[in-house]
């Protein structure tokens, strides 16, 4: 299998774990700090058990940590607005905001990962934005402010995304996934006494809680996490995106199924889907014949080999 072909494999698998996120969100009783700072210390400890992590982080040169501890922050903040828009909605407008994505990154990777801005990806994230309205539209009114954070969540996915191309060569896909959710825990510990109800940012989980959490941290963040890492090697940080426009919809597909959310959604919410499905395929055929001739999707890792040296 080409290494493209199987990079877009890997990140629709990946993509399929992550629409368990927004279900394992809702089902989690966590206010959203204590559930997104639970979930990157997991995994960041379990990772710190693996020898083949502290050699990776002892043989980086300190400036690229630095990079990759920024990078934690963002992530960070996105699971945190990401978690909170399903708190204040409900786990199908939650993740279907993530859509939004395309729209920030189609201006922010040309800028970050230093190639050529691409009108054709500007278009193909702007025919998102209907889908996402057709999607949100006729919520109920205690749910938009859910809307506005969801936007949030994915705006930071953008910056984390562009980030993460821009430094995808240097380091190891597990010692990154351990620095950045480290730091992220870090960052949210820091971040604690400075939100509402600081008290309870660290409460311990039920053990209903705790089950969800392991499968959240290991199953739905660990795997699919360095997964994608090794995939961003052979794929725009964009037509990544473009493909996790998915996530809503297997997201709200388990939602139907496991939470019973159809009771909420209308005639144009289906259209909404069929629009933002439609924009995830279109963009790959755009760029297939140019793919197999100057594979363009390894170009922004090409450009950033001498970024951090």
């Amino acid at each position: 299998m080409a290494p493209i072909s199987k990079a877009r494999l890997q990140i629709h698998f990946c993509v399929l774990l992550w629409g368990f996120t927004a279900i394992l969100g809702k089902l989690i009783t966590l206010p959203a700090l204590p559930l997104v700072w639970w979930r990157m210390l997991l995994v960041a400890v379990a990772l710190l058990l693996v020898p083949r992590v502290w050699r990776g982080l002892l043989a980086m040169p300190a400036r690229l940590r630095w990079a990759y501890a920024g990078i934690g922050v963002l992530v960070s903040l996105h699971w945190l607005t990401f978690y909170a828009a399903i708190k204040l909605s409900n786990a199908s407008v939650g993740a279907t905001c993530i859509a939004l994505g395309p729209v920030f990154l189609s201006f922010i990777e040309p800028w970050i990962a230093r190639r050529r801005f691409d009108t054709r990806e500007l278009l193909i994230a702007v025919a998102v934005v209907p889908g996402v309205a057709m999607v949100v539209g006729g919520v109920p009114h205690g749910m938009r402010i859910g809307i506005a954070v969801g936007a949030l969540s994915a705006l930071f996915v953008a910056l984390f995304g562009a980030f993460n191309k821009r430094l995808v060569d240097h380091g190891d896909p597990l010692t990154v996934t351990c620095l950045e959710l480290g730091t992220g825990t870090l960052f949210l510990t820091a971040l604690a006494p400075l939100m509402p109800h600081a008290g309870s940012a660290f409460m311990l989980p039920s053990l209903h809680d705790t089950w969800m959490l392991l499968a959240l941290s290991f199953g739905c963040t660990l795997l699919p996490f360095a997964l994608a890492l090794v995939a961003l090697r052979h794929l725009s940080a964009f037509g990544i995106q473009m493909v996790t426009n998915l996530e809503p919809v297997y997201s709200i597909v388990l939602a139907i199924v496991l939470l019973g959310e159809q009771r909420e959604l209308h005639a144009w919410f289906y259209v909404g889907v069929v629009v933002i499905i439609g924009a995830v395929f279109i963009h790959p055929l755009l760029h297939r014949h140019e793919g197999e001739a100057t594979a363009p999707e390894l170009l922004g890792t090409a450009e950033s080999h001498n970024v951090v040296e």
